[in-house]
């Protein structure tokens, strides 16, 4: 477990766990919690990291209610100003990693909760969870990545109408719009998170950084762009042991044994 006071970290074998810490307030995002995070997000993205994936999940009874306005005073400072120098950091760093990112969302997702919720590779809501684009409702139009994954997760019509109306969405309406990968129930929810988090930290490591690289682009990059992507992280994947052990597993009609190299 880690020691710091607005999240934890801890690992099973090369399965990292982050927790937002603060169940009191359902996890709202402070400053300080914002720099934890981007300390933790730094290591794991780092040369000598021991993490294959990586699940972020809430403590208690939510995920993450968005920022904590008493303490991040945003009304009273410039909030595009504290977005640059506090929240892309950590948004970006997360973004950058080449390890799979499972959100196990819990409860309430909110305003910048949600959009972290959305970042992931690989997304799992208990069913007790909602979603909910909350700026509208206090006068600020939607960050921390809201704009750009929803409208690829459920289309323009369907994001507009979540940013305009502000309107609650439940976990299973989200399931519905193939917003999110896999509806549980409450009980199981990290169990499922593990389950998944397990077999990605298990998994040929290099190729998933191959994926995630490639998605990064592909909705920028022309065909001919996009298919040159593909030819070089397939380069580098084809030369990792993992792939050399995936495909002696495959003739020898066994499972493979990827050690992450």
């Amino acid at each position: 477990m880690s020691d710091y006071e607005f999240i934890t970290l801890e690992y099973r074998k090369s399965l990292a766990i982050l927790t937002l810490n603060q169940p009191e307030r359902l996890n709202a995002i402070n400053a300080q919690m914002l720099q934890e995070l981007h300390s933790v997000l730094s290591d794991l993205g780092g040369k000598y990291t021991k993490a294959r994936a990586l699940i972020i999940t809430g403590a208690g009874r939510g995920f993450c209610s968005g920022a904590d306005l008493n303490s991040n005073t945003m009304a009273k400072m410039d909030a595009g100003g504290l977005l640059i120098k506090n929240y892309h950091p950590v948004l970006l760093e997360l973004e950058s990693l080449d390890i799979p990112v499972i959100t196990a969302i819990n409860g309430i997702a909110a305003g910048a909760g949600m959009g972290i919720a959305l970042s992931s590779d690989y997304i799992i809501a208990a069913q007790s969870a909602s979603f909910i684009q909350a700026f509208i409702n206090i006068g600020l139009v939607p960050d921390a990545g809201s704009s750009y994954y929803l409208p690829r997760l459920v289309g323009p019509a369907r994001a507009k109408q979540l940013m305009m109306l502000g309107e609650q969405l439940s976990a299973a309406q989200a399931y519905d719009w193939g917003m999110i990968n896999e509806l549980v129930e409450d009980e199981h929810l990290m169990e499922a998170a593990l389950a998944i988090g397990e077999k990605f930290a298990s998994g040929p490591t290099k190729a998933y950084a191959g994926i995630r690289a490639m998605m990064r682009t592909t909705y920028n990059n022309s065909y001919a762009q996009q298919i040159q992507t593909e030819a070089m992280e397939q380069r580098k994947a084809s030369r990792s042991s993992d792939a050399t052990e995936g495909i002696q597993a495959f003739l020898q009609k066994r499972p493979a044994d990827f050690k992450g190299a």
